[in-house]
């Protein structure tokens, strides 16, 4: 006999009071990573499942096969798409700690995943979003007032106060209703695909997850839809090393890295910088590609980190090192694009001082407007009625019986 069994429960490299370590993090050289054609046999990138795909190097030189799908316009727009969505978050968070909503949650750090992967897509395109996506709405020009209004839950609420804060729905801005039950929106999403190709439609899906929740069957049974029937759906992991106060390697497992897990099901997948604007645009365009042209899924883990809290109610020096979060090797998305545009000389350190003024004066007065509709303690609220509306296409009397008895 070999002894008494044991269980093996992974242990994070360091915890609060101990220096960061990313020693594990194997970052590829910028530029290194082939751009393989669309119509790629999955069996020949197994590769990039284990490796990073990066345009932007530290010099902020954009090198490689994946650089050049944006203009120097395009990525001026991208970099104050990210310091809006920044900006936006700074202000709604101080909201939150004045009690003027309930919760928050930022995407501090995570800016360039969601913006420039939007700028990839063609309207009528769906995205199925965790609730750390705000970026894919603030790309699309989806009007701040409003976001602002659904966080407050006041009278200008476009969701009436039916959802909890941050968990928009636009579905005109290619926006899925956010659930609050992790990993629901992958099959949605994979589902969501599947019929449009069965309507023979032109549209694609994107889903989107965190690391932690793809320990959910969820994404698992996601996974089997979406390789089985070749979906046109791009499917996202957002690794950013911490799943509230579990780090990635809990739900990682064995597997390596969080792409390899779609090799066994045989589809193409890819490991991206998630903090390179370009990378990230350049890696998206190719999957939605792939999507648009039947040939099926692609899993995309897009490399980054949380620099903020899970979200208001979250302390995390509670289990990381205050340090981590400047210590991680790929760096801030906005500095490295503001960098590489400086390097371009369409940019400068004083036009982006002028940028973030502009910027935050165009969030506090969006901010005003959201407020003179009231908060969550102060002003009118949606009204009792509209809980009986939008539920059916055509009321039943059982509703209608409800809505008479509570007066409306």
């Amino acid at each position: 006999m070999s002894g008494r069994l044991r269980l093996h429960v992974p242990e994070p490299e360091v915890r609060p009071g101990g220096a960061p370590d990313f020693s594990g993090v194997k970052i590829a050289k910028a530029g290194s990573v082939r751009r393989p054609p669309v119509n790629v046999d999955p069996a020949e990138i197994r590769d990039m499942a284990y490796s990073i795909v990066r345009v932007l190097n530290r010099a902020g030189e954009a090198v490689g096969e994946w650089a050049g799908t944006l203009t120097d316009e395009e990525l001026l727009a991208g970099l104050k798409t990210m310091m809006r969505v920044r900006a936006f978050d700074r202000r709604m968070l101080m909201a939150q700690r004045q009690g003027k909503t309930s919760f928050y949650m930022q995407c501090l750090g995570e800016e360039a995943i969601a913006c420039a992967f939007r700028k990839a897509l063609e309207p009528g395109d769906m995205n199925f979003p965790t609730y750390r996506q705000q970026g894919l709405l603030i790309a699309d020009d989806y009007p701040l007032v409003d976001m602002m209004c659904q966080i407050y839950s006041n009278r200008r609420d476009p969701l009436k106060g039916r959802q909890l804060p941050v968990m928009y729905s636009a579905r005109k801005h290619g926006f899925f209703s956010i659930s609050g039950n992790l990993a629901t929106q992958f099959v949605q999403g994979v589902g969501w695909a599947m019929a449009s190709a069965i309507k023979g439609g032109d549209r694609i899906a994107a889903v989107w997850i965190g690391d932690g929740s793809t320990a959910e069957s969820d994404f698992h049974s996601g996974m089997v839809f979406a390789s089985t029937y070749k979906a046109p759906v791009v499917l996202n992991i957002v690794n950013n090393q911490w799943a509230i106060s579990t780090f990635q390697g809990i739900a990682k497992g064995g597997s390596g890295t969080f792409a390899a897990r779609g090799l066994g099901f045989g589809i193409p997948s890819l490991r991206v910088d998630g903090n390179d604007y370009l990378a990230v645009h350049a890696a998206a365009k190719w999957a939605v590609e792939r999507a648009r042209s039947n040939l099926g899924p692609t899993l995309i883990e897009w490399v980054t980190y949380r620099a903020a809290a899970h979200s208001t109610s979250d302390d995390p020096s509670a289990y990381r090192p205050k340090e981590e979060s400047d210590a991680w090797p790929l760096g801030d998305p906005i500095k490295r694009l503001k960098n590489h545009l400086i390097l371009r000389d369409v940019w400068s350190e004083e036009r982006h001082v002028q940028a973030e003024a502009e910027v935050d004066a165009e969030i506090l007065a969006a901010q005003k407007e959201a407020e003179s509709h009231g908060t969550l303690h102060t002003g009118p609220k949606p009204s009792v009625r509209d809980m009986f509306e939008d539920v059916y296409e055509v009321m039943p009397p059982h509703l209608r019986r409800q809505r008479q008895e509570a007066g409306y």
